[in-house]
């Protein structure tokens, strides 16, 4: 039978595609082969590397958390992790800018739990190692397109030089029993705190809490939101900010002790709220409240809420400096916080109850199972949009404004 020539182009294109998806699986099967052959090869040089994991360490839970989880490094990977204590990530980053400039190249620090203005001034004095991302097996189930903030640290590209470990959302705390209708924006916050004064406050800036708040504020103040996702100039902070002060200057006569002083950060906060001194408090950990409700430090009628029309959400990453002396170990490390065992168990309330960064639905149904929990007194139950952080280099000027106008 005679074939004519289109029958003999469909056949051949039909022929190349094959070849094509062939090839395309082949490849795409081999560069799989060679991920997991280089992994396990990393792997097997972590055995017998000690981490240096620089954490934050002003938390019994998150304390506790880590032990947890150095302990399943050791004993799975042979990777020892020793927890660093640290009061404030910016102490870390000045002693790697230190060594690096000392030309140390076993440095002190092999992991370090970081974000916002901190990662920025590591990433560009060229204090990380990376991009590293990339290599983690556990990193293809985090939520990046659900949750774009573990691409983009404080308007940040991450540029795989940091791990996503966990998310945060600014949320507000009542005594639902005292406030059954609390205020849901920045307006009715004003109003609420000139209808109960003196029992309103929050953290002192530079804390982080108190800085998060303005931020929220200056947000909040303006509609035009472009400028604040880009590198601060001092044209733009000034046009920017002048909202922000007036609202300050009229918020501030109405707060505990008059504005004339602040709690010393938002742990002080909640306390003052559990005793009744406040109204109104803060976290930046949705859960805060379910886990001191747990704890027994909390009244039970305490709820937690956010402004409906969003409030500033962010995630906060592990990274690996440039001197590390463990990389492999940190790496092995930050794959492990990474897993759905180690995620559920961080977002258990009765753990830590941090959010998880990945994304639930495309997890096996078995590790599926491990992030469903009970709702338990205390959590959001609306949980809103989260905005973005401003670029990480609007909160050195906004502090310094801060600091100059009512820090004396």
């Amino acid at each position: 039978m005679n074939t004519t020539p289109t029958t003999l182009t469909r056949r051949s294109a039909l022929t190349l595609l094959g070849g094509s998806v062939a090839a395309g699986l082949s490849t795409a099967s081999v560069a799989a082969d060679a991920n997991r052959a280089s992994w396990a090869t990393l792997a097997k040089e972590a055995r017998g590397q000690t981490v240096y994991f620089n954490a934050w360490a002003g938390s019994d839970t998150i304390n506790a958390y880590i032990r947890w989880a150095a302990q399943q490094v050791q004993e799975r990977f042979g990777v020892r992790v020793e927890h660093v204590k640290v009061s404030d990530a910016a102490d870390v980053v000045k002693r790697v800018r230190s060594e690096k400039a000392a030309g140390k190249q076993d440095g002190t620090v092999d992991l370090v739990w970081i974000n916002g203005e901190n990662f920025l001034a590591m990433k560009r004095e060229g204090l990380l190692y990376g991009p590293f991302t990339d290599r983690l097996p556990n990193f293809a189930l985090v939520d990046t397109r659900g949750k774009p903030t573990t691409t983009l640290d404080f308007a940040e590209p991450v540029a795989g030089m940091e791990a996503p470990w966990g998310m945060a959302q600014l949320t507000f705390l009542v005594d639902s029993a005292l406030t059954p209708k609390p205020p849901q924006n920045i307006t009715e916050l004003l109003a609420f705190a000139r209808a109960n004064p003196g029992r309103v406050t929050y953290p002192r800036p530079p804390d982080f809490h108190g800085t998060t708040f303005l931020k929220q504020l200056l947000l909040d103040l303006n509609s035009a939101r472009d400028a604040f996702y880009k590198p601060v100039t001092p044209e733009a902070f000034a046009r920017a900010s002048a909202s922000l002060w007036a609202y300050l200057d009229s918020l501030h006569p109405q707060l505990w002790r008059a504005g004339k002083q602040f709690a010393n950060n938002a742990a002080t906060t909640r306390q003052m709220l559990a005793d009744g001194e406040l109204r109104w408090a803060l976290t930046f950990n949705p859960n805060d409240a379910a886990n001191e409700i747990a704890a027994g430090r909390m009244q039970a009628s305490v709820m937690s809420y956010q402004f409906p029309g969003g409030t500033i959400g962010n995630t906060h990453f592990v990274a690996i400096p440039v001197n590390a002396s463990a990389k492999q170990g940190a790496l092995v490390l930050a794959n492990f916080l990474l897993s759905a065992e180690a995620q559920a168990r961080k977002a258990d309330i009765s753990v830590w109850g941090d959010p998880t960064v990945l994304a639930v639905p495309r997890l096996s149904a078995q590790d599926q199972k491990l992030f469903v929990g009970k709702t338990v007194a205390g959590q959001v139950h609306n949980a809103a949009p989260a905005i973005p952080e401003p670029h990480g280099s609007w909160m050195a000027p906004l502090e310094k404004e801060w600091l100059d106008r009512y820090g004396a």
